[in-house]
Order: structure tokens, then C-alpha cells, then sequence
């Protein structure tokens, strides 16, 4: 499962057992964090999965940047509720890479906006599953 942590949705999409297919899943769209952090809770324990990749932008240093902070602090305050284990994978221009394939795909601007975070969502969990690939061929 992957998280896409903003400041007033989080997108979430999942991959299937085998880490084929990436999908992106739901979009949470909650007036406050502890609401947000109560779905997204809901949410882990209807699909168990083994492991959470947060999106956590980085700035061209690769180092963290303000909303890396807030994501840092969201995801901690998620942890003190889930035990699935959580690891964070940079997620800098998901958003913009999202939005680029819907409007490719014809969506509306009012329309992007209610699937963009799940799309982002989906873009670092097949980035973060690339990754463990080549980790693995190298080895």
C-alpha cells in the first residue's frame, strides 16, 4: 500500500500479492488529520497489507523539504495506531506526472482533482516496487 500524504487529501493505492499490478485505490478527503489518520486506519485493516510506502518529497539535494516535515509527522502520528511497518520513498514530481497523464487521458480539471492523489499514490508505489527490483538483479 502507498500513501500520497497532502495537506488536505491523501491518495492510497495498493498493489496485488504478487507486486504486478499497481492500482491506485481511494482518495481521503478529511476536514482534519485525526479523521483522515481514522480512514486511513479503517482502510489498513480492511486490506492488510504487509507494508506502507509514504511519498515524502525531497527537494534536489535529495534532502527534506516543509511538506516532508508535515509527512514525517502525519505518518508518525499514523504509527502510534497501525503496526505495518512503513517506509518512505521520494515522491518529488508524482503529482505532476499524475496530472499529466490524466489530462492525457481527457480528464477534466474537476475531475483530476478527485483522482489525482490516488494516481500519485500509485506512481511512488511502482516507483518504491521498481526500486526493490534492482535492488534485487544486483544482488
Amino acid at each position: 500500500m502507498a500513501l500520497d500524504v497532502g495537506n488536505r487529501r491523501t491518495g492510497i493505492a495498493v498493489t496485488d500479492p504478487t507486486q504486478t499490478i499497481v492500482s491506485p485505490h481511494l482518495v481521503v478527503e478529511e476536514p482534519s488529520r485525526a479523521k483522515a489518520i481514522a480512514v486511513i486506519v479503517r482502510e489498513i485493516e480492511a486490506l492488510r497489507p504487509v507494508l506502507i510506502v509514504a511519498g515524502v518529497p525531497l527537494d534536489a539535494k535529495g534532502q527534506d523539504t516543509e511538506q516532508a516535515a508535515r509527512v514525517r509527522t502525519f505518518i508518525a502520528l499514523l504509527q502510534e495506531q497501525i503496526t505495518v511497518p512503513v517506509v518512505f520513498q521520494d515522491e518529488s514530481f508524482t503529482t505532476v506526472s499524475a496530472e499529466e497523464l490524466l489530462i492525457q487521458f481527457g480528464y477534466s480539471r474537476e475531475k483530476r482533482k478527485g483522482v489525482i492523489d490516488k494516481v500519485a499514490a500509485a506512481a511512488i508505489l511502482q516507483s518504491w516496487l521498481e526500486r526493490q527490483q534492482q535492488q534485487q538483479q544486483q544482488q
